[in-house]
């Protein structure tokens, strides 16, 4: 069949309706134009749809761009199934391989084990009988912070401390019964400085934007009251962005490198998106110019 669309943008179904806008929605249609606007001008046919529709026929598009699938999450397994049946009709960007195993938090430690810094981290399994005191208790930490190993915008993502351990054992266990949980000791550098998100593309840093919670939060989402404003790394910051996305076993054409000061002051990872990262273009414009430019050379080279 002759491919119709060269590049198919995916978003999620909240955001195909153009009737209904508030500012946190008029932020996603205008991340995504611009995207769609740069692939354009280089003379590329775009078309933008929800990962679910149920009528697209995607082996009418050459490649399929993750961008604004913010429902992926908590539909998990509809979303793996889609992802096994839509990737032997076209080519996905990031690749499959790399968006499954950027899928689960256990990919931190494959990046540990290629020399990049993250913060302690505790992975408990699945159907794990062990209590939330026990596990403070054998790790000695006081003040932590409990959430799953495939999530997204703080889903289930608790603080915890010797007070309200009790209070969350019954959460726990109800999670812990269907996914596995990560734990790791509180950062208060995070609260105090905030958390940064390079971005880099094909290996290279194009730009960073600094987060930061809410006064009394400390999760440093938009979606809990956090604020995010342009910042400007140092040079010991961008190399560590890029070395991470460099330790992939494959380089990802588009990567989002959230750092942190850790609690021993040393530059940390705590999160590498490379699924559907929101990566600021409408405070850098210029950079879903970047990011089209890549895109089109990859696909040249392929």
């Amino acid at each position: 069949m002759k491919k119709i669309y060269d590049i198919v943008i995916l978003t999620e179904r909240r955001y195909t309706k153009e009737n209904y806008r508030d500012n946190y929605t008029n932020n996603v249609y205008q991340e995504d134009q611009l995207v769609q606007d740069a692939l354009n001008d280089l003379g590329l046919k775009i078309l933008r749809i929800s990962w679910d529709d149920a009528v697209f026929d995607w082996s009418s598009t050459k490649y399929v761009l993750f961008r604004s699938t913010w429902d992926y999450f908590n539909r998990f397994k509809e979303f793996s199934i889609w992802l096994i049946n839509v990737t032997k009709q076209t080519t996905l960007l990031n690749s499959e391989a790399i968006i499954r195993w950027n899928l689960d938090k256990h990919y931190l430690l494959d990046l540990k084990n290629y020399g990049v810094h993250i913060t302690n981290t505790h992975f408990i399994e699945t159907e794990t009988n062990t209590t939330l005191k026990e596990l403070h208790d054998i790790l000695n930490w006081k003040e932590t912070v409990l959430k799953p190993c495939i999530s997204g915008t703080a889903r289930h993502t608790y603080k915890l401390n010797g007070n309200n351990l009790e209070k969350h054992e019954t959460i726990f266990k109800k999670l812990i019964a269907n996914e596995a949980m990560m734990l790791q000791p509180f950062q208060y550098n995070i609260v105090e400085k905030g958390e940064i998100s390079m971005i880099v593309f094909n290996g290279k840093y194009s730009h960073a934007v600094l987060k930061k919670a809410k006064k009394g939060d400390f999760r440093v989402q938009d979606d809990f009251g956090g604020s995010v404003k342009m910042y400007s790394p140092t040079a010991e910051e961008i190399k560590f962005a890029e070395n991470t996305a460099k330790a992939c076993e494959e380089l990802p054409i588009y990567a989002r490198v959230d750092i942190f000061t850790d609690n021993d002051n040393q530059i940390a990872l705590s999160e590498l998106e490379l699924i559907e990262p929101e990566l600021w273009f409408r405070f850098f414009p210029q950079a879903a110019k970047t990011l089209a430019s890549d895109i089109k050379n990859r696909l040249e080279a392929l």
